[in-house]
């Protein structure tokens, strides 16, 4: 198993604020995607990141293969429908925290 580091790169600097309702509902549907990537044990994190030059999206993935984690991208909604760029990145290596108990 190998990590990798997905970054999304929306279309401009301000579109966390001024998305259209076009673009919401494409991120909707990219939020459910990822959601259901951490349901199923493959991505271990993801969110926006409160970058002052601009939000953008980050995801940390465990998957077998480069080409795992490319199609991961590939099938993206919002890389799909054309909103946002998808970056995926491997990891050298990853230190996990042990898993938390309820």
């Amino acid at each position: 198993m190998t990590f990798h580091a997905y970054r999304l790169v929306p279309p401009r600097p301000t579109f966390a604020q001024d998305m259209t309702d076009q673009e919401a509902a494409v991120m909707a549907e990219h939020a459910q995607y990822w959601q259901e990537l951490v349901d199923r044990g493959t991505a271990v994190a993801f969110g926006p990141v409160a970058d002052p030059a601009g939000v953008w999206g980050l995801a940390l993935i465990e998957v077998d293969s480069d080409d795992e984690a490319a199609a991961i991208r590939d099938h993206d909604p919002a890389v799909v429908r054309g909103v946002a760029r998808g970056e995926m990145h491997p990891m050298l290596g990853a230190t996990l925290r042990a898993a938390q108990r309820a």
